[in-house]
């Protein structure tokens, strides 16, 4: 490789993410030269349990890795992972715990006692992570309430991307955007907070060592350079060119979330947003939703029941009117983080007639998940003006959906790009990656597509939003 120019060394990015591990290798420039991608499985053993097998995850990152530098020899191999996850292990750095993902709700009840008490608002002001059972922070105050057994054996609480790290590197290392999604990082010093660490009587040495996204280290069993990257959704921003001023980052996977860069941290006072650090004064405030494209799989698969792939599910909704003749869908499936953070929360379906069909039901899906991440826009954005100054930078996989796209400007009224590089997260780890071995490699970020917001569906979809933001407050108390 000594021998190969400059702009011929090729890059690999790695998307631990929730459903499946990309790994995705670039030229210099962005382009992808091959991506390699596979899933593993989600379990739901208990109600309000969403937990991981973290052997099941290291293998897939493994063989990702093993078939994507089976004829080549990157550079270096930068991570990006899906945040909120945690694993106990031993002193070996065997897990005692399966992954609980952030999906898991088994701390609801633990967390809704804290928010709504003075320590809650108290810890939010520290950490700008709300309390709720999506953190670190109230899985860990679960273990030590009702899995004491565990937790006295722990010797280390670390995510799954850490997890990986240390198998890989043998170290115990977390940079500061994953460590700024657990809950009990002081957004404000970057570092472990005493009190909070009290609060849940565990000892700064039980978490890894927080880092710099840019840490990087050598393979125990290869010859790699490994960077730590970071975050998922911090470095789609990055990957999509959106970490200025202007832009605002859309993902859409499993999940779903909406990030504003700052340059200092932002704290909501009703503790609806989140606030992560990424590096330097770099900083993110962001809303993360519970029900992005899962909800889609979900219906096709459970309620549908359908082998029809997604693209001919789209062309037929595409048919449909905007608002869907009525038909609202608030997809609290998975209960809801952002804005409203209640786990409890549940989807409804208002407005069915008799003229809706399977077609209704698609769009309706698609314009609900959007009508959720629209709401933390107005949270972030506040004044219209300056939210159509601003620039949505779309990606995740919902980002090869034109149809989409074209929903999204239209319920925001904004104007929408895409990345030539729809994998973002992994191309912001890579971009992380030059900047730890080069750092006057520039973001080579190219935009794509682009979509207007068409003037005639403003009306409706205000009409549909007004009304989206009223269902779960009126109904929770049923």
């Amino acid at each position: 490789m000594d021998q190969i120019k400059k702009e011929e060394l090729v890059y690999i990015g790695i998307d631990i993410g929730t459903t499946a591990t990309k790994a995705v290798c670039f030229d210099g420039q962005g382009n992808v030269i091959q991506q390699i991608s596979y899933s593993y499985a989600m379990y739901h053993p208990k109600l309000n349990w969403t937990i991981q097998k973290p052997q099941e995850i290291l293998d897939t990152v493994l063989k990702c890795i093993n078939e994507i530098t089976k004829d080549i020899h990157p550079q270096f191999i930068s991570f990006s992972g899906a945040m909120q996850s945690i694993i106990a292990i031993d002193q070996t750095g065997k897990p005692l715990t399966d992954v609980i993902v952030w999906a898991d709700n088994r701390a609801n009840e633990i967390a809704e006692k804290i928010k709504t008490s003075e320590k809650g608002n108290h810890f939010y002001q520290k950490t700008g992570i709300p309390i709720h059972p999506f953190s670190p922070f109230t899985k860990i105050a679960w273990l030590k309430e009702f899995d004491s057994d565990i937790f006295s054996k722990t010797y280390k609480f670390i995510g799954i991307k850490e997890y990986i790290w240390h198998h890989l590197t043998g170290e115990y290392a977390i940079d500061t955007s994953m460590a700024s999604g657990t809950g009990f990082l002081n957004i404000h010093t970057l570092e472990w907070d005493d009190e909070i660490l009290e609060f849940l009587k565990i000892k700064p040495q039980q978490l890894p060592t927080i880092c710099k996204v840019t840490h990087q280290a050598k393979g125990l069993s290869d010859n790699f350079l490994y960077i730590l990257g970071g975050g998922d959704g911090i470095l789609a921003n990055l990957g999509t060119g959106a970490m200025d001023k202007g832009f605002m980052a859309l993902t859409i996977g499993t999940s779903g979330a909406v990030r504003l860069p700052i340059d200092q941290p932002f704290l909501d006072p009703q503790m609806r947003t989140q606030c992560y650090h990424f590096e330097n004064s770099q900083y993110l405030t962001l809303g993360a939703v519970n029900n992005g494209a899962i909800v889609l799989q979900w219906l096709k698969e459970a309620i549908l029941k359908t082998t029809i792939p997604y693209e001919q599910l789209f062309e037929e909704a595409e048919k449909i009117p905007a608002g869907s003749e009525g038909l609202l869908f608030v997809p609290y499936l998975l209960g809801e983080r952002a804005p409203i953070w209640d786990a409890s929360a549940q989807g409804t379906l208002l407005g069915m007639q008799i003229i809706h069909t399977q077609a209704h039901l698609v769009r309706a899906t698609l314009e609900g998940i959007l009508f959720g991440l629209f709401q933390i826009t107005e949270i972030l954005l506040p004044d219209p003006e300056k939210r159509k100054e601003t620039i949505i930078m779309a990606s995740g996989g919902f980002g090869k959906s034109e149809f989409w796209l074209q929903i999204v400007a239209d319920i925001f009224q904004m104007k929408v790009e895409t990345s030539q590089t729809i994998e973002g997260s992994a191309w912001g780890a890579v971009l992380i990656g030059m900047k730890a071995i080069d750092s006057t490699i520039m973001n080579q970020t190219k935009t794509g597509k682009i979509f207007f917001p068409n003037q005639a569906h403003q009306k409706v979809y205000a009409d549909s939003f007004s009304k989206f933001k009223k269902v779960h407050s009126l109904l929770k108390g049923l």
